[in-house]
């Protein structure tokens, strides 16, 4: 009887190493498993850190076309406003131009011109 409780204890202590030996492995493959991810997150880190000249490039480029940009829209503006004053214009001397052709019909019927 003692020689198989001898067995038990003996078979119950290597299933305790056994269960000891798995969860210290399997902590040191969490553990390798955070440091590798730790790695690879300084890495990425790392190359956005080294990207932030050229991002800061392309604002200032971005930055650069919305002035040219706006420039651009005061400048259509501009023209715009002037086109508007031409055509007004044109259409203030066209009536003008009409006015002296009716007023030369009424003077001489004959020499009649059509308007435009």
């Amino acid at each position: 009887m003692e020689l198989s409780l001898l067995l038990i204890v003996l078979a119950v202590l290597v299933v305790l190493a056994i269960v000891i030996a798995a969860a210290a492995t399997m902590r040191t493959k969490r553990r390798d498993e955070r440091r590798r991810q730790q790695a690879q997150a300084q890495q990425l880190r790392t190359q956005a850190a080294a990207r932030e000249p050229e991002i800061d490039a392309a604002r200032d480029e971005a930055a650069a076309a919305e002035a040219r940009a706006e420039v651009a829209r005061a400048e259509a503006e501009r023209a715009e406003q002037q086109a508007a004053e031409a055509r007004q214009g044109m259409l203030h001397e066209e009536a003008r131009q009409e006015d002296a052709l009716r007023a030369a019909d009424e003077i001489d019927p004959q020499g009649r011109h059509r308007a435009p």
